[in-house]
C-alpha cells in the first residue's frame, strides 16, 4: 500500500532537543538579577526530564523496500538512534533511508536472524525495537513505548499486537490476528534464531505484553501475496526438512481444510467479509504448498540416496 495512503501519524512527539512555545525576549531590565540564556535553561530542563529515562534504538533490515521504508521511518521519528542494514537493494531504499538517519549500512545477506542480530549489535542502546520495513509504529504504540522507557522496564522483552492491512481493510480475524511478535527487547539477554523463515528473538528473562498496535502492510495485492507465499513456503519446507520432519497423505489432504475451518470459522474470518475469506483460503493454501514442497524435497532426497 503506498505510503501516502496509510493512516497518517496525527500526533507528533516533542523533540527534546528542539525549541517549542513562544520565543522569549533575550534582554533583561537594567538592574535585574542575572538570568541564564534560554538555551542554557532549555538544556537544564532536558537534563531534568531525562533523569531515569531508558534510551531505545530502532533497527530495520531491508532489501528493495522503497515502497515501504519511508512509512516505517516516519513512524519512528521520535527515536534518536535508527539503524538500517540493507542487503543489496537495487531500488531507492538506501537513498530514502538516508533522508531519515545517517546510520545506514550494507551487509551481504546471511539469513533473517543473522541480519537482525547484526543490526541489533550496531544499536547505540541496549533496548531495541526491531521493525520490518513494511511495518509502522502507531501513535498509540509510540506513546506506550515512551511511557515504558521513562524508567527501567520490569521485563526483559515485550510482545506487541500486530494487525495487517490487506485488500483495503484492517484484518482482525483469522490466524493473522492477534499476532504478537516479540519486538521490543533488551539485547543483553536476547538473540534472534537462525530459522530460514518466521525467525524470532529468544529472551533469557521475563516477557511482557504491550497493548497498542503495530501496523503491518505486508502485501499490496493478491499477486504480491502469492509471490511471497511461494518464496516463504519454499523456505518453510527447507526448514522442516532440516528439522527432520516428513510429509504424508494427511498433511496434504487433512491439514489444509482444517486450517481453513480454523481461520474462517473458529477465528471468525467471516467477520472480515470477502477479504477474510481470501485470507482463510490463502492460509490454507500456504499449508498445502509447504507440505507439498516438503514431500517433493524428501522424495528427491530418497532418490539421491538410492
Amino acid at each position: 500500500m503506498p505510503v501516502e495512503q496509510r493512516p497518517a501519524l496525527r500526533e507528533h512527539v516533542e523533540h527534546l532537543s528542539g525549541s517549542h512555545g513562544r520565543h522569549e525576549r533575550r534582554g533583561r531590565c537594567r538592574g535585574s538579577p542575572s538570568i541564564p540564556p534560554r538555551h542554557v535553561q532549555r538544556r537544564q530542563e532536558i537534563s531534568d526530564r531525562l533523569a531515569g529515562v531508558v534510551d531505545v534504538s530502532v533497527v530495520i533490515i531491508t532489501k528493495n523496500e522503497a515502497n515501504n521504508i519511508e512509512g516505517a521511518l516516519e513512524s519512528v521519528r521520535w527515536v534518536e538512534d535508527v539503524v538500517v542494514v540493507d542487503s543489496g537493494s537495487s531500488d531507492e531504499t538506501i537513498e530514502i533511508a538516508k533522508r531519515y538517519t545517517d546510520r545506514v549500512t550494507t551487509r551481504t545477506w546471511e539469513g533473517y536472524g543473522a541480519q537482525k542480530n547484526y543490526a541489533t549489535g550496531l544499536a547505540a542502546h541496549d533496548w531495541v525495537l526491531s521493525l520490518d520495513a513494511d511495518e509502522t509504529v502507531s501513535p498509540a504504540l509510540a506513546k506506550e513505548i515512551q511511557g515504558l522507557m521513562r524508567s527501567a522496564p520490569p521485563m526483559q522483552g515485550y510482545r506487541i499486537p500486530r494487525t495487517m492491512h490487506y485488500l483495503g481493510r484492517w484484518i482482525r480475524s483469522t490466524d493473522w490476528y492477534p499476532d504478537r511478535p516479540l519486538r521490543l527487547y533488551d539485547r543483553r539477554v536476547a538473540r534472534w534464531n537462525d530459522r530460514y523463515v518466521h525467525e524470532s528473538v529468544r529472551i533469557n528473562g521475563r516477557v511482557g505484553m504491550l497493548r497498542s498496535e503495530l501496523y503491518h502492510y505486508s502485501y499490496r495485492d493478491v499477486a504480491e501475496h502469492l509471490t511471497r507465499m511461494n518464496r516463504y513456503t519454499t523456505l518453510s519446507a527447507a526448514q522442516m526438512m532440516a528439522d527432520g520432519q516428513r510429509a504424508n497423505w494427511f498433511d496434504l489432504l487433512g491439514h489444509p481444510p482444517l486450517v481453513f475451518l480454523r481461520n474462517y470459522v473458529w477465528r471468525r474470518g467471516f467477520q472480515d467479509g470477502l477479504p477474510g475469506l481470501i485470507v482463510s483460503l490463502m492460509n490454507s493454501y500456504y499449508v498445502f504448498s509447504k507440505y507439498a514442497k516438503l514431500w517433493e524435497q524428501q522424495t528427491q532426497s530418497e532418490r539421491t540416496q538410492d
